[in-house]
């Protein structure tokens, strides 16, 4: 009996950056790490790279990657991010596909929707951008085409799929409820299904009017909603029963947010492990495939007509994401969402606007307005560099002013765009992150506009907005929130200017007369500051530039600084004159004239600086005060003095891990004050990401000495130090196998042996 399984994660963050800066800037509710970005990639993408499965004992046998194993789509704007941030786990990402490819002829992942908009309610031009954007990318990142594409909540109709199919997509995955009649594909009469009848063991076919046609997977929703709702991952073993119980011939298929491993449910990577190893061993006939494997051996012998438009989260169709249609989280039940359709309203107008605008004033730049749209995914992703990218596209010969104009009318479009992200109208409340940043996305698109020659859309744009209103009702009306909540985030020369002073203080960087320029790089724009000439009085003058990365512009201004009473930047100002000389701003030198997130990145910024200062004051005193200590005496119990020695923990315990051996006296009475100064001190943690980052490098070089690392971990945990091994745990298995000279290590971090 012919047995598979496919398990699909759907990996999604929405487009986070800062459209002026180009980067994720702190949020609050991901602390304690900078954002969610980072902490879901801490607690499920990287995770399932590298999952463990355990033997009886709780020791570790084998480390799987789970992306050679499970169907998976990451979108663009995620992968984006981790390019930058996380570049080892999307490169075990790429790995899970080329495995894939190699052993099954297909490989497991799955393009998706650029911004992950809701393709039925976007423009035709939008439906093509977001999906001829997102084949760009997979192609950049998986070096091949891709054969299936994940739709942005499993939004289909028609008129999608013939975008989908013009782009070469071969096959997309629903859910069951979304399919409303079948045929036999040969011809014969259609008969309604529902979710409950329907046969999902095999793949249909979607023909369309165009003569083309696109092949549908439908995933098994009660097993699926199980995974997220029954807690399936809390026991391997049940997990497998489960599916193995639910599989007859053909195919199961399943759909889950990929968040549910390691982020919503902890360790869930581990039972998805144990689940995908016994599919792998063949046990019970069940073998694991993938969409595309899948539907090449096995082609649609069945079409299907869909219920239209649809979603796999709105038993409405589309209307969550335009109406209030009652589908939401219920984190209030109170509220509503009449907000959504004023919402989408405005946004529509806007790019209306965006898009006329575009193609009246690229009509002189571009050889082809549209087609150079449609490729600017490809600069956006880095397959082709700018220079390329103007040569193929742009009319040629062009002064330079005409060349920013044209990069400055992709970008807008590009953030025009960005603001569609389906979660803006995925929950309950209008002054949530989510339509905010979609807010902000069209702030950016409008400024740039305006840039670019376009009339004011400002107030067209929240003549409709004010029409949404928020559930609380201090809020007020969606022009309200523009105008407390949008507006401030947005960067301009005097915001640009105090955030770049600001972190270069905190960073002891500041320029000034005699000391060179300095600059603080973001994706999107570099500011720098030069102070070169002194005017009396502590006060200096320069100058102050912008360099904006996707337009290619440069804007540079004058700039003066006066100090604050005590000489500093507090109680500060200073002065930016215009490029062109028609007055100047004066700017409070005040960490309260920038939004929170600029603030918190500056916070940031001065936390590093003063950690490594920190760091290199511990590890100083720490070797003065190791040549000082003398011997545990009869009943001493700590060292004399303790909470003065207290600041030094993080190099005293560095200078006990890897430093000279101790008399056994010394040892012992240094040991003793570790093991109580270290319980709630604060540089615990920072000095647990030092240490593993040590185990790192030292297991990265020709011959690690590895007796000397297991004598670090067995010190480290006679006084209650144990970092988090994960990523040595990794690199260990992967260089070594755990294996020979490495054993005594690998045994002290938990490996089978």
């Amino acid at each position: 009996m012919d047995r598979f399984l496919c398990i699909h994660g759907h990996f999604y963050q929405p487009p986070r950056e800062d459209p002026w800066l180009g980067a994720l800037l702190p949020e609050g509710s991901a602390a304690p790490s900078a954002n969610w970005n980072e902490r879901i990639c801490r607690e499920s993408y990287a995770p399932l790279s590298r999952a463990r499965r355990l033997d009886g004992a709780g020791r570790i046998m084998d480390i799987f990657n789970l992306y050679e194993w499970i169907s998976f789509n990451f979108g663009p704007t995620l992968c984006r991010w981790m390019e930058a941030q996380a570049p080892e786990t999307l490169a075990r990402v790429v790995e899970g596909d080329r495995a894939s490819l190699a052993r099954l002829g297909h490989g497991n992942a799955l393009a998706q929707v650029c911004h992950h908009v809701i393709l039925p309610l976007a423009s035709d031009l939008d439906k093509h951008l977001e999906v001829e954007w997102a084949v760009a990318d997979f192609r950049h990142r998986f070096g091949r085409d891709p054969e299936g594409m994940w739709l942005s909540e499993a939004a289909v109709d028609t008129a999608s799929l013939e975008v989908l199919a013009e782009n070469g997509i071969a096959f997309t995955v629903l859910a069951p409820c979304q399919a409303a009649f079948v045929a036999d594909l040969d011809g014969g009469d259609r008969r309604a299904v529902s979710e409950w009848d329907l046969d999902i063991t095999r793949p249909y076919r979607a023909m369309l009017p165009s003569g083309r046609h696109v092949d549908i997977f439908f995933y098994h929703g009660g097993l699926s909603q199980a995974v997220a709702f029954e807690r399936l991952l809390t026991d391997g073993e049940n997990f497998w029963r489960r599916l193995s119980g639910a599989a007859g011939p053909g195919l199961l298929s399943l759909a889950t947010d990929g968040e549910t491993y390691g982020h919503h449910f902890q360790f869930g990577e581990m039972a998805l492990a144990y689940v995908m190893a016994q599919a792998a061993s063949g046990r019970d006939g069940l073998s694991p495939t993938n969409f595309g494997a899948y539907l090449a051996k096995n082609p649609p012998q069945h079409r299907v007509w869909l219920r239209e438009p649809s979603a796999w989260s709105c038993v409405h169709g589309v209307e969550r994401w335009r109406s209030d249609c009652g589908c939401t989280n219920g984190e209030h039940p109170g509220y509503n969402q009449k907000w959504r359709a004023p919402l989408r309203a405005a946004l529509d107008l806007l790019k209306a606007e965006v898009d006329a605008h575009y193609f009246v004033a690229g009509a002189g730049l571009f050889r082809d307005p549209r087609g150079t749209l449609l490729a600017y995914g490809q600069v956006l992703c880095g397959a082709m560099d700018k220079t390329d990218f103007e040569a193929a596209r742009f009319v040629p010969g062009l002064a330079a002013d005409k060349r920013s104009l044209a990069w400055t009318l992709l970008s807008m479009q590009r953030f025009a765009v960005s603001s569609f992200a389906s979660c803006a109208w995925f929950f309950d409340e209008l002054t949530r992150i989510e339509p905010v940043n979609a807010l902000t996305y069209a702030l950016r698109a409008m400024d740039l506009a305006r840039d670019a020659g376009m009339a004011d859309p400002e107030e067209r744009f929240l003549r409709e907005l004010e029409k949404a209103e928020s559930n609380d009702p201090a809020m007020g009306d969606g022009r309200d929130v523009w105008n407390h909540l949008v507006t401030p985030r947005r960067a301009t020369a005097k915001t640009l200017a105090l955030q770049t002073l600001l972190t270069l203080e905190a960073e002891d960087r500041l320029p000034g007369p005699g000391r060179p320029g300095q600059a603080v790089a973001w994706p999107a724009v570099t500011a720098s500051a030069a102070l070169d000439a002194a005017t009396g009085d502590g006060c200096a003058a320069g100058t102050f530039t912008l360099a904006w990365t996707l337009e290619s512009r440069l804007e540079q201004y004058g700039m003066s600084i006066t100090p604050g009473a005590d000489g500093g930047l507090p109680g500060g100002r200073a002065c930016l004159s215009r490029p062109d000389g028609d007055g100047q701003e004066t700017i409070a030198l005040e960490a309260s004239g920038l939004a929170w997130n600029k603030r918190q990145a500056a916070a940031d910024a001065l936390a590093g600086h003063a950690e490594a200062r920190l760091w290199e004051a511990s590890l100083a005193l720490a070797a003065k005060g190791l040549r000082l200590l003398p011997e545990i005496q009869e009943a001493q119990v700590t060292v004399n003095l303790a909470p003065l020695w207290a600041g030094m923990y993080p190099g005293l315990v560095w200078r006990r891990l890897f430093g000279l051996e101790l008399a056994p006296g010394r040892a012992a009475l240094l040991d003793a004050f570790l093991r109580a100064a270290g319980k709630g001190n604060p540089g615990v943690s920072a000095l647990m990401q030092r240490v593993v980052r040590e185990f790192l490098d030292r297991l990265s070089g020709p011959e690690p000495d590895f007796a000397s690392l297991a004598l670090a971990v067995t010190r480290g945990r006679a006084i209650g130090f144990d970092p988090d091994w994960w990523a040595v745990q990794n690199l260990l298995w992967e260089r070594f196998g755990a294996r020979g000279a490495c054993r005594p290590l690998a045994d002290l971090l938990w490996f089978a042996g």
